[in-house]
């Protein structure tokens, strides 16, 4: 899904996860009314914001990853057992009693997406989750995502991130603009967005 700053890309993010109810209408991920059914929505699909400090609430890496676990109806054995399990499959086992606030942010938001994969949800949803790392983390993170078995929503700014979707999304000011083949319409984007910022008028720089 691309978009300006402000041009409710963020907006839509939280309504597909059920973190924000839309003004009007449902939204269903796998059958799952994400804004009413709390549950079936963190089973259905997840979310990866741009900044782990605004996902991590557990001081450990153990703790935050069962959180979402223990919420889903798991009983403690099983949860212990989808933690050891997600942990090993990263080789990350001897991070399971880290301090989280120790972990650089490439790492935190490793953790955050090793929570979400934990959940195996139909749907993970990324809200420009790389816009602050290096590219080498970036692109170890990416590899991550592409062998998840999650359709993926990528919230972004930057054409040419969705190049390899099969679907796009360019929205403005709340409204869809164009939407079809994800190359076609990165491509539009990109033109429109270089004719704004060739432009001598500073209204145009987003907020």
């Amino acid at each position: 899904m691309l978009g300006r700053n402000g041009s409710g890309k963020s907006t839509l993010a939280r309504v597909i996860a059920g973190l924000q109810k839309p003004d009007s209408g449902r939204v269903r991920i796998a059958g799952v009314d994400v804004a009413r059914d709390r549950r079936g929505a963190l089973e259905a699909v997840g979310i990866l914001f741009q900044n782990p400090d605004h996902q991590i609430i557990f001081p450990t890496v153990r703790e935050e990853l069962a959180f979402g676990l223990s919420q889903s109806g798991l009983t403690k054995p099983q949860v212990a057992q989808r933690v050891a399990r997600t942990l090993a499959h990263f080789g990350k086992t001897d991070w399971a009693d880290a301090a989280v606030h120790q972990l650089s942010q490439g790492q935190r938001q490793l953790v955050c997406l090793m929570a979400i994969l934990a959940m195996q949800p139909e749907v993970i949803v990324l809200d420009e989750p790389f816009a602050g790392l290096d590219i080498p983390t970036a692109m170890h993170l990416t590899r991550v995502l592409d062998a998840a078995e999650a359709a993926l929503v990528h919230i972004t700014h930057d054409p040419r991130t969705v190049m390899g979707y099969d679907h796009a999304l360019w929205i403005e000011a709340g409204a869809v603009v164009e939407q079809g083949a994800a190359p076609q319409v990165a491509q539009a984007y990109e033109a429109a967005m270089r004719e704004v910022g060739a432009r001598d008028d500073l209204a145009d720089i987003a907020g």
